[in-house]
């Protein structure tokens, strides 16, 4: 007969069994603690320093921090941030338009007294190869059968690039000259053209001799191109450089290419609003129809004190891709300008605010009222994360990542976030940065919501890449 003491005693040691999942998630905040400190004590972080921020994804709680409060360059890890901040408020469905249109009169020879116009809002994809309904040769095609579908044989006026709603081309703060030449470092107008980008051939020599251009891959003749290239040693690789700036008329190439190398160097286009007007004017006269203005754009007639000309009737309205699959692209292949285009675009909608500064404050203020995260946990410069003046703190990113499990786009979400190290989450590299934030469900079933943020380390990004997902391998 069990006495009422036993069953006491019986009933006491129930009470303080350890749940399994408790016991779990101990386990992994003890595997966390040690593989980070090992990790911190490498002698490549000496003058350096990393945060570490882990959630259970399901509840928040937290598993693992360490100067989780300290703000950090992001390089492309801030991409989730702008992905989920940009999904929230403008919503998964949400599509950028492009109006053309036409002014003045069309007469009865088929004559257009006046301007054909390509008003931009904003996409990002225009002309972009990544989504079959952008491309830039189905555009021109159909924008040109527009045109003749009106009755205008001739245009006695201008194709203008409308570019006025972010009053033109923009380069946001803390971008370095050696990026903004390059496709990577493109500046964000109203009307973006291809990813503002072209690409450059080269054609090899001598190691050490001029690297002759065999072609560029679009119509850039508006443009004078400086090739200062030269052929570098077998297994070198891309070390080329192009300098402009928005605007600029002149387009430096420096640095080498491998003389093994097979590739096509991406740049900049110094100002994607003409570069539209002037493909479109290129594929027009192609097509038969004669144009006896100059292309030009919105910002230069404000410039020339031109009076812009009034709106007659619209002959298209193309409409983007949806935000969601805009988001893949921008977070699988880390395509800046998709994020400079995203802020924007939420500082417009938001506030009617134009600037990627507009956009940033109300992206702070969104976080603080949402998550109640501090401003300046949230010190932030760009939607990309190319400026390395950027600064987050790993415990800001970490709660929106969690946040974002909430909410009904989260699985459209995940399948942007490219994969590393059998891991799902976003990598970003910026000179000096290695970050990692994403989520993992290990082995006993449970899900977490990390951040890794590395800064000022020493010696070579791939050994300590590796030694990051050390790290994160605790996770599994």
């Amino acid at each position: 007969m069990i006495t009422s003491k036993l069953l006491f005693v019986a009933l006491l040691s129930m009470l303080f069994v350890m749940p399994a999942s408790i016991k779990a998630q101990q386990a992994i905040t003890s595997k966390l603690t040690t593989g980070f400190q090992q990790f911190i004590n490498q002698p490549n972080l000496k003058n350096g320093i990393a945060a570490m921020y882990v959630v259970d994804a399901k509840n928040g709680n937290v598993v693992f921090e360490k100067n989780s409060q300290i703000g950090l360059p992001t390089a492309s890890t801030l991409k989730v941030i702008t992905s989920i901040t940009a999904l929230d408020i403008l919503g998964p469905e949400y599509r950028y338009r492009t109006t053309l249109y036409y002014t003045g009169e069309i007469d009865s020879l088929g004559t257009l007294q006046g301007d054909i116009v390509i008003q931009g809002s904003g996409d990002p994809t225009l002309g972009s190869d990544r989504y079959p309904e952008q491309r830039e040769e189905q555009l021109l095609a159909k924008w040109s059968q527009m045109i003749k579908n009106a009755g205008i044989h001739q245009i006695d006026g201008r194709i203008i690039g409308d570019d006025r709603l972010y009053v033109g081309n923009d380069i946001p703060g803390g971008w370095i000259w050696t990026d903004i030449g390059n496709y990577y470092g493109a500046g964000i107008s109203a009307l973006n053209w291809r990813e503002n980008k072209t690409g450059v051939n080269f054609r090899t020599s001598a190691i050490g001799q001029a690297t002759p251009i065999s072609n560029i891959t679009h119509d850039i003749s508006y443009l004078s191109v400086v090739n200062q290239v030269t052929t570098g040693t077998k297994g070198s690789g891309d070390n080329v450089y192009a300098y402009s700036a928005p605007y600029s008329e002149k387009i430096y190439l420096r640095g080498s290419y491998g003389q093994d190398l097979k590739k096509t160097i991406e740049i900049s286009i110094p100002d994607p609003a003409f570069d539209v007007a002037y493909q479109l004017h290129q594929r027009i006269s192609a097509d038969g129809i004669e144009i006896f203005g100059n292309p030009t754009t919105g910002q230069r007639l404000i410039e020339q004190d031109s009076v812009f000309p009034l709106k007659t009737k619209d002959l298209d309205i193309h409409y983007s891709p949806k935000l969601v699959d805009i988001v893949y692209w921008f977070n699988q292949k880390s395509i800046n300008l998709y994020g400079e285009a995203l802020l924007k675009s939420i500082g417009y909608i938001t506030g009617n605010k134009t600037t990627t500064s507009g956009g940033a404050m109300y992206l702070k203020k969104y976080w603080n009222q949402k998550l109640q995260i501090q401003e300046q946990e949230l010190d932030i410069k760009d939607g990309s994360g190319l400026s390395p003046q950027n600064h987050v703190t790993a415990a800001a990113m970490t709660k929106i990542m969690q946040y974002a499990i909430s909410r009904p786009w989260h699985t459209d979400f995940v399948k942007a976030l490219p994969n590393y190290n059998q891991m799902t989450m976003k990598s970003g590299t910026i000179g000096g940065t290695l970050g990692y934030t994403g989520y993992h469900t290990a082995k006993d079933g449970k899900t977490y919501a990390f951040t890794l943020l590395v800064y000022n380390y020493d010696g070579g990004a791939s050994k300590m890449r590796q030694n990051m997902f050390t790290v994160l391998d605790n996770l599994k």
